[in-house]
């Protein structure tokens, strides 16, 4: 089974919709898709109301996830981590220790403009246009992953 991690900051805006976007594309009994957060301050939290209501717009729902910090075992754990910015980037890889760990990481636009460094921007301060706008970024590189890896 191929394992995927999704990571922003929080775990509750940009994340919780990558994860709920990938495991809507793929075959979940083939591959395992989870999201975490660089920080603990929402663990245990639902997704953010605007990430849900869009998901839900796009006809997924994502009520059953909860924020989570991200941790070193993390590694161990999955395949594959996207992280949604550079910040995540750094704050991923200072936790990594192997080359190995390194490899796995990369930045989740990559995967539509490889090499380009496109962030995600993170929706939390702005308006509902923001979160629909991550919605379909996210979209479009889910797609692109869930061909990649097939099922």
């Amino acid at each position: 089974m191929k394992k995927i991690l999704m990571v922003c900051l929080g775990n509750i805006c940009r994340s919780p919709l990558a994860e709920g976007i990938l495991k809507s594309k793929v075959n979940n009994t083939k591959v395992y898709v989870d999201s975490a957060g660089t920080s603990a301050t929402h663990q245990g939290e639902l997704p953010d109301p605007r990430s849900i209501e869009v998901a839900q717009k796009h006809g997924i729902d994502i009520t059953d996830q909860r924020s989570r910090p991200f941790s070193k075992e993390d590694f161990s754990k999955f395949d594959l981590i996207y992280v949604m910015d550079q910040s995540n980037l750094n704050n991923v890889l200072h936790l990594s220790s192997t080359t190995e760990d390194k490899s796995k990481v990369k930045l989740i636009m990559d995967e539509l403009l490889p090499n380009e460094g496109q962030e995600v921007p993170d929706p939390y301060y702005g308006g509902e246009q923001g979160f629909e706008n991550v919605y379909q970024m996210l979209d479009k590189a889910c797609e692109k992953i869930s061909l990649k890896i097939g099922d």
